[in-house]
């Protein structure tokens, strides 16, 4: 394993960030593992730190916009305004009566404007999940790289143990030889 001492993290995400449809060689997965090593524990958090300085105000709003448009709240309390809309507009003071058409360019809107927010934070998340991926692909290449050295040290253990045993049999005959 080479050391990348001229690896940043920083270079490493905006490298792996930049071009996803490559595949990782042999240099990149040397970085990768380099970074591993560096951060061992941190990797997740450090890969959430790197997300948030590259967010904009934008794309944290609209994080939280989807984030609130999906939650029990947000249904609660949408359900509670199209109810009293409803109600006032029943009434004999009624703004908009029945089928309630300036309800529906209300909802239209918010549909329309909820839609692309939602699916720029759901990009936004597809992007972070691509770099968790990568970051666990490279945990799981450096622990199999070092169960294989562990592998390979136990084989040559075992091979070692057997010759021992070997030579220990061998003596006993012929300390037996020798007796008998």
């Amino acid at each position: 394993m080479k050391s990348t001492g001229d690896c940043t993290p920083e270079k490493l995400f905006q490298e792996l960030d930049n071009d996803p449809s490559t595949k990782l060689d042999n240099d990149q997965l040397d970085r990768i593992t380099a970074m591993v090593n560096e951060y061992q524990g941190n990797i997740k958090s450090h890969l959430i730190e790197q997300q948030e300085k590259k967010s904009s105000r934008a794309d944290r709003l609209a994080d939280h916009i989807a984030s609130f448009g999906g939650s029990w709240t947000f249904i609660v309390l949408f359900c509670t305004f199209l109810g009293i809309w409803m109600i006032i507009n029943l009434m004999s003071f009624a703004f908009d009566k029945p089928p309630f058409i300036l309800l529906n360019l209300i909802l239209s809107c918010i549909s329309a404007l909820q839609a692309p927010v939602i699916l720029m934070s759901q990009n936004r998340q597809a992007a972070r999940d691509k770099q968790e991926a990568i970051l666990d692909f490279a945990i799981n290449y450096r622990a199999e790289q070092e169960n294989m050295e562990l592998k390979t040290l136990l084989e040559r253990l075992d091979k070692r143990l057997e010759r021992v045993e070997q030579m220990g049999l061998t003596r006993q005959a012929e300390s037996e030889d020798n007796n008998g």
